[in-house]
C-alpha cells in the first residue's frame, strides 16, 4: 500500500479524498478494531465525540507511535490512514506540525547548567527517590499563606494533542515535559519560551528525570526520557542533543509510563505494556509480556541487569473458542516510578494485574529488588487471582481469562515514608479503593489497610498520593458512568466519585475527608479525583476530572484555593490550546512556581495545555 502511494498520484488522490471506497474501508476497519471501545463508553477510550474533535493527523500519530500502537500492529499505512479519517470524519490536510515556531524559542542561547541539582527542583515523578510528592518549604518558594494568591503566569500549548498527561520536571530554572506527539520540551520556567525540544519516537507520558555523569570534559547533566514504545533516551540537558538510546524490552507493545529513577550512576527503568488492551481481540495470542525493572548504565545506556516481575516465561496454555493459542503467565506491569531505599540498598515497585491465566503471586503486589543485582528480595501481594484484559469488559469476551479478575492494578507508586518516631512504612493506594501500608524492614509485612472507596477499572486510587511525617493524602477516583440516551455509549456521571482523604501514617485511621464540590452543568464532567496529588508544608494540591485544581489544608481539609483550568488559553508558543480534565500527573512545585498539565481525552475533557502559576502571577 505504501508503494502505491508513491507511484500513483491518481490513486493517492482517490485514497485521500475520503470518497465512498475509502470511507467504506475505514468504516470496516474501525468497526473491527476500534468500535468496541470507542463507541460503547469503555472507560479507558476517548468517545467517538472526542475523536471527531481531533484531526486525522493526530489520530494517525496515536495509531503509529502513540497509545494505540498496540491495536494497529500489523496493519498497513493505508489501513491506519483509513481508520484515522473515518474516526474523525475528516480528510487529511496539511501534515501535523509539531516543530516549534522560531518565535516560541528563547531569544538567548541557553546557558550551561552550573549546578542545577543544587537549586530548587521537582525532579522526576515523586520529587525525591522516596516518592513522597512533598516539596519542602525552601524549594517550593511559596508558603501555605500565599497559596490563595496563586495566579496564572503563562501557558504553553501542545500542538494537536488532546491530553496533557506528562508530569513536568523542574530543574535549574527549566521545565522539562513530554507530550503525546513525542516532543519533549525544555522550557524556561519564568517565561515559557523553548530552550530546546527533542523528538522521541513515540508519545512521552513518563516524567523526565535529570541526572549527571562524569565525562572527559567535565560533569554532564542529562535528561532521561522514557516513551510509549519502550525506548529510553539520554539527552543533553543543556542542548537537547541525543547521547544514547536504549530499547528496554523487545515486546512489540512494551512502554515506559513510570518515570525512570537516577541513583549512583544508574538509571532504573520500570516497564509496562499495552498488551492488556491488545489482548482483547479474539485472534490475538494473549499474552506474553512480563513487567520488569531494567538497570542501565547512565553514561552509556548499557543494561546492567533486568529482572522480570514474573520469573517464568509465558508458555502455551490452551486455545480459545476461536482456535487462537493462549499464553501465560503474563502481565504484572510496572506503571509507575520506583522507590530507592538507600538504607536497605533496595528498590521498591508496585505491580499491575495479570493479563492471562494462570495468575501469579507477584501481580497487584509490592516488590523489593536488590539495587546491585536486581535479585527479588521479597514480594507482598495485596490481591490474588487478578487476571484481566480488555476483553473482559467488551461484548466479545473470548480472550477474557477464566480468573476474570477485577482489574485492580497498582497504578500508584509506593511511597517510602518516615514517621516522626523514625519508623518507616511503604504506602500505596490501589484501584480496589484500599490504601495499603507494608513494612519495608520486615519483608513487606502488612501494617494496615484502609478502604477509601469502592474501586473499579478507573476507580479507587489511581495515580498517586503524597505523604509528610504524619499523614498520607489520598485522592479518590471512583469515577462513575451513565448511559447516553439513544446510544450504546456512556459518559462520566457528574454525581459519582471524588474526595480527598488524610490518613494517619501510623495506623491508617482517617484524619479528615473533604468531599468533592459538585460538577454543575459542565459537559463530560466528573468530580472524580484521579490525578496524583502534590504537597507543600500545610497544603495538598489535588486535580479533578472536572478540570479544577484545588488546594486543601493538610490540617483540616478545607479548600484554600480553586482554579478552573477548562477553557481556551493564550499560549507562549502561539499554539491553539485549551484546558480540560486533570488526570494522571499531579502538579510540580519548585522555585516559587507550580506547573500542571490540563487535558485528558479518555474518560474526561480533552485539553492540551501546560499551566504555570506563581504568587500574584509575578
Amino acid at each position: 500500500m505504501r508503494r502505491l502511494f508513491h507511484r500513483s498520484s491518481a490513486l493517492a488522490l482517490l485514497l485521500l479524498s475520503a470518497g465512498p471506497l475509502f470511507a467504506e474501508d475505514g468504516a470496516t476497519l474501525y468497526k473491527r478494531i476500534c468500535a468496541a471501545c470507542h463507541d460503547t463508553g469503555f472507560e479507558r477510550a476517548p468517545s467517538r465525540e472526542v475523536l471527531r474533535a481531533m484531526s486525522p493527523e493526530r489520530v494517525l500519530a496515536a495509531l503509529e507511535s502513540g497509545v494505540m500502537i498496540s491495536m494497529t500492529a500489523g496493519r498497513t499505512a493505508g489501513e491506519r490512514r483509513a481508520v484515522a479519517e473515518f474516526a474523525t470524519g475528516k480528510s487529511f490536510g496539511r501534515p501535523l506540525v509539531t516543530k516549534p515556531s522560531p518565535q516560541s524559542m528563547c531569544a538567548a542561547k541557553p546557558a550551561d547548567f552550573a549546578s542545577p541539582l543544587a537549586g530548587p527542583a521537582w525532579n522526576g515523578w515523586g520529587v525525591n527517590t522516596s516518592n513522597t510528592r512533598l516539596q519542602d518549604a525552601a524549594a517550593a518558594g511559596f508558603t501555605a499563606a500565599q497559596v490563595p494568591r496563586l495566579k496564572l503566569k503563562w501557558a504553553f500549548g501542545f500542538p494537536g494533542d488532546v491530553a496533557a498527561d506528562a508530569q513536568p520536571t523542574v530543574v535549574g530554572g527549566r521545565v522539562f515535559v513530554g507530550s503525546q506527539s513525542g516532543n519533549v520540551y525544555a522550557l524556561d520556567a519564568a517565561t515559557g519560551c523553548i530552550h530546546w525540544y527533542f523528538p522521541a519516537a513515540a508519545s512521552v507520558r513518563a516524567a523526565v528525570t535529570i541526572g549527571r555523569f562524569q565525562t572527559n570534559s567535565g560533569l554532564r547533566h542529562v535528561a532521561f526520557i522514557g516513551d510509549r514504545a519502550g525506548n529510553v533516551y539520554a539527552v543533553d540537558a543543556t542542548a537537547g542533543t541525543l547521547i544514547w538510546k536504549a530499547k528496554v524490552d523487545d515486546h512489540p507493545v512494551a512502554r515506559v509510563t513510570g518515570s525512570p529513577v537516577f541513583h549512583n550512576g544508574r538509571l532504573y527503568v520500570p516497564v509496562a505494556s499495552g498488551e492488556e488492551t491488545a489482548g482483547a481481540a479474539s485472534d490475538y495470542e494473549c499474552c506474553r509480556f512480563r513487567g520488569s525493572v531494567v538497570a542501565l548504565d547512565s553514561a552509556t545506556g548499557t543494561e546492567i541487569w533486568k529482572t522480570y516481575t514474573i520469573a517464568e516465561e509465558a508458555r502455551p496454555t490452551k486455545k480459545n473458542k476461536a482456535g487462537t493459542q493462549m499464553w501465560g503467565p503474563s502481565g504484572a506491569p510496572i506503571w509507575s516510578s520506583p522507590v530507592i531505599d538507600v538504607r536497605r540498598n533496595a528498590l521498591y515497585v508496585t505491580t499491575g494485574d495479570n493479563y492471562s491465566d494462570p495468575p501469579t503471586l507477584t501481580s497487584d503486589a509490592f516488590l523489593a529488588f536488590d539495587l546491585d543485582s536486581g535479585k527479588l528480595l521479597w514480594s507482598s501481594q495485596m490481591l490474588k487471582a487478578d487476571a484481566w484484559n480488555t476483553a473482559c469488559r467488551l461484548q466479545d469476551t473470548t480472550n477474557c481469562p477464566e480468573s476474570n479478575g477485577p482489574d485492580f492494578d497498582f497504578a500508584s507508586p509506593p511511597i517510602l515514608a518516615t514517621l516522626a518516631n523514625g519508623r518507616r512504612t511503604l504506602v500505596a493506594g490501589q484501584k480496589s479503593g484500599v490504601v495499603h501500608a507494608v513494612d519495608p524492614d520486615r519483608d513487606g509485612a502488612i501494617l494496615w489497610q484502609t478502604r477509601v472507596g469502592t474501586g473499579g477499572i478507573n476507580g479507587g486510587v489511581q495515580w498517586g498520593s503524597a505523604a509528610d511525617q504524619s499523614n498520607v493524602y489520598v485522592a479518590l477516583s471512583d469515577i462513575g458512568r451513565i448511559n447516553i440516551p439513544n446510544s450504546q455509549a456512556t459518559e462520566p456521571d457528574p454525581k459519582v466519585g471524588g474526595g480527598l482523604f488524610a490518613l494517619r501514617l501510623e495506623n491508617g485511621e482517617r484524619v479528615w475527608f473533604t468531599p468533592p464540590p459538585p460538577c454543575g452543568e459542565r459537559k463530560r464532567c466528573s468530580p472524580a479525583q484521579s490525578a496524583a496529588v502534590s504537597a507543600i508544608p500545610g497544603v495538598v494540591f489535588s486535580g479533578s476530572v472536572d478540570g479544577h485544581l484545588r488546594a486543601f489544608s493538610t490540617t483540616t481539609g478545607a479548600i484554600l484555593w480553586d482554579f478552573d483550568t477548562v477553557g481556551n488559553q493564550r499560549t507562549t508558543n502561539e499554539v491553539p490550546a485549551r484546558g480540560g480534565s486533570l488526570n494522571g500527573p499531579g502538579p510540580a512545585i519548585a522555585g516559587g512556581m507550580l506547573f500542571v498539565g490540563s487535558g485528558y481525552a479518555s474518560n474526561g475533557i480533552p485539553g492540551n495545555v501546560l499551566l504555570a502559576f506563581s504568587v500574584d502571577g509575578k
